[in-house]
């Protein structure tokens, strides 16, 4: 007789506390940034208790890396407009919004200053911006299947290169990043691709 597996719950309540708590994570960091964000405001804002966030994420690096974790397996919207052009321009677009919306940007602002300032999250970071780059270099594979562009290319160092100037911009020189900023660091990278320097 075969053995069967045994049934896994779906959720269950494990899976709504991270998920309370991380929903109060980035409303913390939206709220208070990096600097502010702790486990009593956490525990108090998710009706989880103090001592489980304790426990089961550490402090606040652990909510960091858990809230990071989450959000690097969520879908990421990669266009698809025919053309490398309208697809690169279209991710360093999805970026520049991402950090100029309302209630997303000071979230990602956060998690780049809690990298800075911390090893642990640094890690989740770095992970995270290589789920990123993975699915967004989608578009770049695309491309080179559609001869647009040289197959020597390195599709993720071209969205790399493309989403530099927004990150430079936004956190070395605070700079605001306009649509043509977004563009013309599309541009340039796309530039290089097909130059092969890519």
């Amino acid at each position: 007789m075969e053995r069967k597996e045994p049934l896994k719950r779906p959720g269950g309540r494990s899976a709504r506390v991270r998920d309370a708590v991380r929903r109060a994570t980035l409303a913390e960091l939206a709220e208070h940034g990096y600097s502010g964000l702790t486990v009593e405001r956490v525990a108090e804002r998710s009706g989880v208790h103090k001592t489980t966030v304790y426990r089961r994420w550490g402090g606040v690096e652990g909510l960091i890396a858990d809230a990071l974790e989450l959000a690097a397996g969520e879908p990421w919207p990669i266009p698809d407009t025919g053309s490398i052009e309208g697809d690169l321009r279209g991710i360093v677009q999805l970026v520049r919004s991402g950090f100029a919306d309302p209630e997303l940007g000071p979230v990602s602002s956060a998690f780049v200053a809690a990298a800075v300032q911390n090893e642990a999250a640094a890690r989740s970071l770095h992970d995270f911006f290589v789920s990123r780059n993975e699915q967004s270099a989608d578009v770049v594979r695309r491309a080179i299947e559609r001869g647009e562009l040289p197959d020597v290319v390195d599709p993720r160092e071209v969205i790399r290169v493309a989403v530099a100037p927004v990150y430079y911009r936004l956190f070395v020189a605070h700079e605001p990043v306009t649509e043509d900023d977004a563009n013309r660091a599309a541009d340039a990278a796309l530039a290089a691709a097909r130059a092969g320097v890519l």
